[in-house]
């Protein structure tokens, strides 16, 4: 299988600036390294009507291009169940009806962060199981054996991170994250992993499930994201942040694309143009504040 890198977008908006720019990241990393570009969307939660199909036009209009038919995760629901029956097969997983509340509530782990899983329903009897199982769907977790893993990544070195019992599927039936990416990743040939950095600290979870499915752990690349002036992570409330907003106010799609390579260090022009002067390691360390191209007008 050919290797490849991706970027993974969950349609339940239009992408900001920050979101683009960590999707050129993605694409340079894999080209400069002579991978394909995959393009996964990630729709088993929050995906809003129409959102898909305005990432996939913004994303081109920035020179993003993928190298074969866009994947959706809810056509991938069987391979998600097939890898819980082998973890369960396996006496992996346990179901769980806590609600979040009574896990933020509960003491965790010595050492462990808070809201990790203190694995109360690890312990259940099964007839306290039965007797759950009558008031409140149940979410499965994987019973881990581990508390702590390390993963190597290109910008931050090793990095060692909490594993608990996290979930794998939720109580409304859908398969959690930290489970479909682990497989769709396998299933693609995705051995390059480029994505924001707030994403680090669960990937150690990622890759432990990864070696107990028997599948290769990717290479990893988390990047910095692009705040705001106070320092927060860039969202839609910061202004004129999309492509469809900027355009609105005379900032074209080549003009974005320009600052955010801008922003990395490279030259103004088409993403393969700047690819001969992309240096992981040259790549700034720190977020990146996002300036509105666009003046304020002076009040009268």
């Amino acid at each position: 299988m050919t290797s490849a890198g991706r970027f993974a977008p969950s349609p339940s908006g239009e992408l900001h600036v920050g979101n683009l720019r960590t999707a050129i990241l993605a694409w340079l990393f894999a080209k400069g390294t002579s991978r394909d570009f995959l393009l996964r969307v990630e729709d088993l939660d929050r995906a809003r009507s129409g959102a898909e199909a305005v990432q996939l036009r913004d994303l081109a209009a920035v020179g993003v291009r993928w190298d074969a038919a866009v994947v959706r995760q809810t056509d991938r629901v069987t391979l998600y169940a097939d890898a819980i029956a082998r973890l369960t097969a396996q006496g992996r997983t346990y179901e769980c009806f806590c609600t979040r509340r009574e896990i933020q509530e509960a003491p965790s782990a010595p050492h462990a962060p808070q809201g990790a899983y203190p694995g109360t329903c690890r312990r259940l009897s099964h007839a306290e199981r039965e007797i759950r199982r009558a008031t409140r769907p149940a979410a499965i977790r994987l019973m881990a054996d581990v508390t702590e893993w390390d993963v190597e990544d290109q910008l931050h070195g090793q990095y060692r991170g909490v594993v608990d019992d996290f979930v794998l599927r939720r109580n409304d039936g859908v398969t959690a994250y930290n489970l479909a990416v682990v497989v769709d990743d396998a299933a693609q040939g995705i051995d390059q992993v480029v994505r924001g950095d707030d994403l680090l600290p669960s990937t150690p979870r990622q890759a432990y499930l990864a070696t107990l499915l028997g599948l290769p752990v990717p290479e990893y690349a988390h990047v910095p994201l692009v705040v705001n002036h106070d320092g927060a992570r860039l969202a839609k409330r910061d202004g004129a942040v999309t492509l469809g907003d900027l355009a609105a106010v005379g900032v074209s799609a080549d003009a974005v694309r320009d600052l955010l390579l801008g922003s990395l260090g490279l030259p103004a022009g088409s993403l393969e143009s700047a690819l001969p002067f992309f240096e992981p390691a040259k790549l700034p360390r720190d977020p990146w504040v996002w300036k509105n191209p666009v003046p304020e007008m002076p009040a009268r």
